[in-house]
């Protein structure tokens, strides 16, 4: 065992490496980010962000100029294509939901989930299962609000537009900035607001 973890803040954790594992020092601070990203987390901040952007494989892949271009018309429909595809919410009304779309609207892959989070797992996983990561060319539809868990997760897997009828934490906000993704929140109607990346708008 090595020294106890003091500066992560839990003194009461101890490190093992096992021989030959090729783990250095170095890694130790990139997992600072495991301890701490939660729903709740009020704290995350910086260090959070810059822990992601390390750990991406797509960072350098993706930059500002990636991403599908949206016409008003088109996002404007996307909660109802998605709703109206919810086989399940149909018939119990308590579950969310996480759809990828084309630039064009068309739904590409569905998946409903009790939690958030686990609507966004499945649908990425299932992207990945078929090796098409990264999503850079595609839109992101969220049932719900938009945590700053929910812009990683999509962030890891190359998305680059997220859109959603709820609101974005303001973490969540930061992070899409940080990584020069868009963000819409309150997508209702026709009404909608931009929070980053308006230049994938048309």
């Amino acid at each position: 065992c090595g020294p106890a973890l003091s500066y992560l803040g839990h003194s009461n954790v101890m490190k093992v490496v096992l021989e030959g594992s090729g783990f250095s020092e170095s890694q130790l601070k990139s997992l600072e980010r495991n301890f701490y990203t939660t729903s709740s987390c009020g704290v995350c901040g910086k260090s959070s962000i810059d822990a992601l952007k390390t750990q991406n494989k797509f960072t350098t892949y993706l930059n500002r100029q990636s991403g599908p271009t949206v016409s008003k018309k088109v996002l404007i429909a996307l909660p109802d294509t998605l709703r109206k595809a919810q086989a399940v919410f149909e018939s119990t009304g308590g579950l969310h939901a996480s759809g990828l779309f084309s630039a064009e609207g068309e739904l590409l892959s569905l998946r409903e989930d009790v939690g958030r989070h686990n609507a966004l797992d499945k649908v990425i996983g299932d992207a990945f299962l078929r090796r098409q990561l990264p999503l850079e060319n595609v839109v992101l539809m969220l049932s719900g609000r938009i945590s700053f868990e929910l812009v990683q997760k999509a962030s890891m897997a190359g998305i680059r537009f997220i859109a959603a009828v709820g609101a974005p934490s303001s973490l969540a906000v930061e992070l899409a900035k940080e990584t020069d993704m868009t963000l819409v929140g309150f997508l209702r109607g026709d009404n909608f607001n931009v929070y980053s990346g308006d230049w994938r708008l048309k």
